[in-house]
């Protein structure tokens, strides 16, 4: 049943249930247990095989599989990191200078913008990144889980997909190298295509003129205004009945003892190894030629991952161990709850994230991605409008599949074939309208790995974060659609850049005259 209407059933299973249900591992369960059956054609033992399978591979496959392993023991490090910091005293101590140099909500929720602007490398070292650094300060100012998380999720995969100096960037520009060599249209390489292809992207230009529009004027509609008015009245960040990645349940001691370098160094050590890893592991793997670009699209961001988030935990607990002379609460028996209250924490992610990939694998074994790419190669219909079907249908794989990653890899080389022989002038719109929908797909799909991420590194419920994103995503992505129809009818790229920012201005007007609109309401 691979490649057919019925391998589209699973992620609808799994999505419908996470959507209905609230019970993440549930849904991703269901929908696992639903793509064994259909993947064997309903013979059970197969299917029993099929679903071992599909959770072994996530840590062996023909030998370790490093990578995940890598990224589920990062996961766990930065929960112990969290946990010393707090232990160290270090968070409060960090608020409270927060608290004197950052005056109001809208400083907090500006610095978050930003730590995700600068962030750049990785969306999965962004989002987990930006959470630790940003989370105290936020908290302090009554800025929900919920919106932190759309702050985090929406700078993560946008600033890394136009990026060419990112995780992401490489792989495209890699991928980007394949589609032009077979044509002889396009005069650029592979890397001025991308860099042209920056300003087409017109979901990502349209999500950060949101972002950065919602973090002045505190813009809340739909399930996030909710969200923000418990956390503004009553200080109620999250709802404490539902799971929460990421948040401690041990009743650290309290003292005065903690300073802001034992917040600083441990993310400090984290960003630096991270960053001088991936940078290390890229020129080792790219045969030591310093190349940036070949060393980004041949870094190991796994491995680079553990090993920032193992010197941060290390320097964290260093500087806990410290205090032990003139901290009267420290003691030798809050090493360890504090490693076991941290990687507790953190379990529910890993958790989610292992059936997410379980659920991912069973779906491209059933070849979802290919069958809804053949739709549209497969469809008579104009040219003008190839780049806006791309871009829903890119939207549509990303969502079902929960990977954007997965989605632009196959749809990129088809879109490629196709407007190389329908329309070689909108080649390079098309390719960016896939990468764009990716994106889109992926913010609103809640079996994506990069939606989990930025849940857990704001500790906000993954539901809350999915459901209070969607709206804010939804408007980005229909400015953004009909960019991509200016872009196919006119072939302009001013004419559809000026129709992406008119739509952006009036719908800033229209939500900054909306009465229910926080920033009217309160002093910022």
């Amino acid at each position: 049943m691979e490649n057919t209407i019925f391998s589209i059933v699973p992620p609808i299973i799994a999505i419908a249930m996470v959507l209905l249900t609230r019970r993440v591992l549930l849904s991703l369960g269901a929908g696992i247990v639903a793509a064994a059956l259909i993947l064997t054609a309903f013979a059970p033992v197969e299917a029993i095989q099929e679903l071992i399978k599909s959770f072994t591979i996530t840590f062996w496959d023909d030998g370790i599989n490093t990578g995940n392993v890598y990224i589920l023991l990062f996961l766990l490090l930065l929960g112990i990191i969290t946990a010393f910091v707090s232990l160290s005293g270090g968070s409060q101590a960090f608020a409270e200078w927060a608290s004197n140099h950052i005056k109001s909500r809208r400083g907090a929720k500006l610095l978050t913008v930003v730590l995700g602007f600068l962030i750049f490398i990785d969306d999965y070292f962004n989002a987990l990144a930006v959470g630790q650094v940003a989370r105290p300060i936020t908290d302090r100012y009554r800025v929900s889980r919920a919106k932190l998380a759309y702050f985090i999720d929406s700078t993560a995969a946008p600033i890394c997909v136009v990026s060419p100096v990112s995780s992401w960037g490489a792989a495209i520009i890699g991928i980007i190298a394949t589609i032009l060599a077979g044509q002889s249209y396009v005069e650029l390489s592979a890397l001025e295509a991308f860099i042209w292809m920056a300003p087409m992207n017109f979901y990502v230009i349209a999500t950060l003129a949101i972002v950065i529009f919602v973090a002045v004027f505190d813009v809340d509609f739909g399930a996030m205004k909710k969200h923000e008015t418990l956390a503004k009245t009553t200080g109620q960040l999250f709802d404490a009945k539902k799971t929460i990645p990421g948040e401690m349940n041990e009743d650290f001691p309290t003292h005065s003892h903690g300073r802001v370098l034992d917040l600083l160094l441990p993310i400090i050590l984290l960003v630096v190894g991270t960053v001088g890893s991936m940078f290390w592991t890229g020129y080792l793997n790219a045969g030591r030629e310093l190349d940036v670009w070949l060393i980004f699209e041949n870094t190991d961001v796994g491995l680079s991952l553990f090993i920032g988030g193992l010197l941060g935990a290390l320097s964290a607990i260093i500087l806990y161990v410290m205090q032990f002379r003139k901290n009267e609460t420290a003691s030798a028996s809050w090493l360890a709850k504090g490693l076991k209250a941290g990687i507790a924490s953190m379990s529910g992610a890993v958790l989610i994230l292992i059936f997410a990939w379980a659920l991912s694998y069973l779906i491209e074994e059933l070849q979802t991605g290919l069958y809804l790419a053949d739709i549209v190669s497969q469809s008579n219909v104009p040219t003008g409008i190839l780049p806006v079907l791309l871009y829903v249908l890119a939207g549509a794989m990303a969502f079902s599949t929960g990977t954007s990653w997965g989605s632009f890899a196959i749809l990129l080389p088809i879109a490629g074939n196709i407007m190389a022989q329908a329309a070689p002038e909108l080649l390079l719109p098309a390719l960016a309208a896939v990468l764009a929908g990716a994106v889109f797909g992926d913010h609103c799909s809640p079996i994506s790995d990069t939606t989990i991420l930025s849940s857990t590194g704001a500790g906000s419920n993954l539901m809350d974060h999915v459901l209070t994103q969607l709206p804010y995503a939804m408007t980005a992505a229909a400015i953004g659609g009909v960019g991509y129809v200016v872009i196919g009818m006119t072939q302009s790229l001013p004419l559809a850049l000026a129709a992406v920012f008119l739509l952006l201005a009036i719908v800033f007007l229209y939500w900054v005259k909306q009465p229910s609109t926080s920033a009217r309401q309160e002093k910022i």
